[in-house]
């Protein structure tokens, strides 16, 4: 299954540049996500826009297969990717500042979506996980009874894009998923934790 990488704002709250290029131990948020998407068995393709030439260019110099959307939004952004790479079965999209999720993450989504025989699949976070994390999002539902936030990763099928998919509403219990890196307070919070490759750490 294909993963489009959302990489086409411009990240003003940040203030730090490019946000997907912005840093975590010395390796851009980007790179985990697609580390995280390649290591679960998936290919890639960056969808970037004009606002994020740099990270055009970080991909181009590592052969990372990325186009250029009109950054118009994010669902038109998907929309016009669809489009370009004639994507007619079932794809993930996900953000690139989602520098925690795991491929033990999305290999659960994946199953539990394929399980689920539904056309589409959005995954959700309990409300009280960010609340005492990094993350904080304006829209909630309730989800098998929590209130819950969207994750930043999903599931649809490109020959229905262009209408209301049916859908899983996946509550994944998972706490890294609520860094979700929007202000420098998150991002000084998500260095302090996340843990360096081949070292033992607390923290996720």
């Amino acid at each position: 299954m294909l993963a489009l990488i959302l990489a086409g704002g411009g990240g003003t709250r940040l203030g730090l540049g490019e946000k997907p290029l912005v840093t975590i131990r010395g390796k851009p948020m980007i790179e985990y996500v697609i580390d995280a998407f390649m290591e679960s068995g998936h290919d890639v393709v960056v969808v970037l826009s004009k606002k994020t030439p740099f990270t055009q260019n970080w991909c181009r110099a590592r052969e990372i297969p990325c186009i250029i959307a009109s950054g118009a939004g994010y669902v038109e952004d998907i929309t016009e990717a669809v489009n370009v790479l004639g994507i007619t079965g079932p794809f993930f999209t996900c953000v690139a500042d989602l520098p925690c999720l795991s491929p033990n993450t999305i290999r659960e989504i994946e199953e539990r979506y394929m399980e689920s025989g539904c056309e589409a699949c959005s995954v959700w976070i309990p409300l009280d996980f960010s609340e005492t994390l990094a993350c904080r999002s304006s829209y909630t539902a309730i989800i098998n009874g929590i209130s819950a936030c969207p994750a930043g990763i999903n599931i649809l099928r490109g020959d229905l894009i262009f209408r209301p998919q049916e859908e899983l509403a996946l509550l994944i219990q998972d706490r890294r998923l609520s860094f979700n890196i929007n202000t420098r307070e998150e991002l000084a919070l998500i260095r302090s934790l996340v843990r360096v490759p081949g070292k033992q750490r607390s923290g996720l």
